[in-house]
């Protein structure tokens, strides 16, 4: 009888089935449209079980994936669900936004497999079973499975500032123990970056919503349209109902590349972008409200997951053109490979080694060009990536009527200035200890306002710890 490993190694990959690119691009679904449950049954069962699990090691929250998968093989999508749940906040949502093929996929021995035949086969298709078996479970139960029974009220109160994924993690990991805990959110609506930076195309807002009702159903409150350290400060907040703060504000200010015509009417921070292009107007705060005038030629710049947004929102708006440009070539891009198969089939050009040296206005002060350079590469950077230089001489122009900067983001410093004996570094990151403790005596933080901007799940992985460290922290105060 053939090895059980052998038979589970000979199973093809199966395809995930996704919009054809010409209708997709016409409308802001999400481009996946994910496993059947036969098809997941069959990839699930590509999973050889190994008993190191390097999928396990090489997620940031350990989620057990052969576990999950022994479920969902034999057809138990809440098990398989729960099993998920058992260490993750946000299953549904890592299972799209993740980039498994640098973490669980890219540990996968099923893609490393030497088979008899000589035949190479991918990794098992991880994220998309994830998000697969957690969706199914939702459809099920019509919603996130709650609790039996709900926890009895400590009477201590956490305030969360931020609803991204790591203030999300804390809030529900602190009210399933009881404890009051109220949201504070800049944006008119609780999700942070998982709605107002995430497109529909790759994740469907009603995934958020729904996780949101579900934590308002364990207590959780939002509150919405507040700027922490301006509305109101930490201080203010220890002082008064909160006994601990977690900060997961993120780091949602986006960079500036510092050339001529930054200032131009067209040119767009990616989120300004991005949230007036994927949103209703009714979303937004009252500065965002004016509707993006139609593009026709689009240059976004950057080469990173969200430049990819941006450049998929551009076709979703109707632009003739859209360009991303970036200074080095493709395997110098940290975002995914997926992201940038999907803009190439959706239409999308890319100049590499190309680097924008000024933006071009008419008399109105609108844009209507950027000035591209030529580059090449030379040695590798402190990043260990190869340092692009330009080539002299080989500037040219190409039309614009849009240009959206997608370079990075940084965090805000509005919460470290304004709060007293917090520690935070001179790009306003703040400082914590291995379980997620500040400078300050019940203040925690976690996410990309401690990383610098990172992954969903890393922001996920913070939260858990921090609210461990937080419910630790509440049990040595007394009534």
């Amino acid at each position: 009888m053939p090895n059980i490993v052998h038979q589970r190694l000979q199973v093809s990959v199966q395809p995930v089935p996704k919009q054809d690119p010409e209708v997709r691009k016409r409308n802001f679904e999400e481009t996946y449209i994910g496993f059947d449950i036969n098809a997941a049954k069959i990839e699930a069962s590509r999973c050889i079980q190994c008993p190191s699990a390097p999928c396990q090691e090489a997620c940031p929250v350990h989620n057990d994936i052969p576990g999950a998968f022994a479920f969902l093989e034999l057809g138990d999508v809440q098990s398989a669900a729960n099993k998920f749940r058992e260490t993750s906040n946000l299953p549904e949502m890592c299972g799209r936004l993740c980039p498994q093929e640098k973490l669980c996929e890219g540990a996968c021995v099923v893609g490393f497999a030497i088979r008899p035949d000589g035949r190479k086969e991918p990794p098992v298709t991880i994220g998309k079973l994830e998000a697969f078996c957690t969706d199914a479970q939702r459809a099920e139960l019509d919603g996130y499975p709650l609790p039996r029974y709900m926890p009895e009220p400590t009477g201590y109160n956490v305030a969360v500032i931020g609803s991204g994924p790591a203030g999300l993690a804390v809030a529900e990991q602190v009210a399933l123990k009881g404890h009051g805990c109220t949201v504070f959110e800049y944006w008119p609506e609780p999700g942070g970056v998982l709605v107002y930076g995430i497109p529909n195309f790759k994740m469907r807002k009603s995934i958020v919503d729904q996780y949101v009702a579900y934590l308002e159903k364990l207590g959780v409150k939002f509150r919405c349209n507040t700027y922490v350290g301006r509305d109101i400060t930490l201080d203010q907040m220890l002082e008064g109902e909160f006994d601990a703060v977690f900060l997961g504000t993120g780091a949602g200010v986006g960079n500036v590349m510092e050339i001529e015509g930054e200032e131009l009417e067209g040119v767009h921070k990616a989120t300004d972008f991005l949230v007036r292009g994927n949103l209703s107007l009714n979303k937004l705060p009252g500065a965002l409200q004016d509707p993006l005038p139609a593009p026709h030629n689009v240059v976004v710049i950057g080469g990173g997951d969200t430049a990819m947004d941006c450049v998929r929102t551009a076709i979703r708006l109707g632009a003739e053109r859209v360009m991303c440009v970036y200074r080095r070539t493709e395997n110098e891009m940290l975002g995914r490979g997926e992201e940038r198969k999907n803009a190439r089939e959706e239409g999308v050009e890319f100049a590499m080694l190309t680097l924008p040296t000024r933006i071009i206005g008419d008399e109105s002060g609108k844009v209507v060009a950027v000035e591209l350079q030529k580059m090449e590469l030379g040695e590798p950077d402190a990043s260990g990536r190869r340092s692009p230089k330009p080539i002299v001489g080989s500037e040219y122009i190409v039309p614009a009527d849009t240009v959206a900067i997608a370079i990075g983001y940084g965090a805000d410093p509005i919460v470290p200035k304004t709060t007293s004996g917090l520690k935070a570094d001179r790009k306003a990151l703040v400082q914590v200890d291995t379980r997620m403790r500040t400078s300050r005596p019940g203040v925690f933080a976690g996410g990309d306002n401690v990383n610098g901007a990172d992954l969903v799940v890393t922001a996920l992985a913070d939260g858990r710890v921090a609210a461990q460290a937080i419910m630790d922290y509440l049990g040595t105060l007394r009534r």
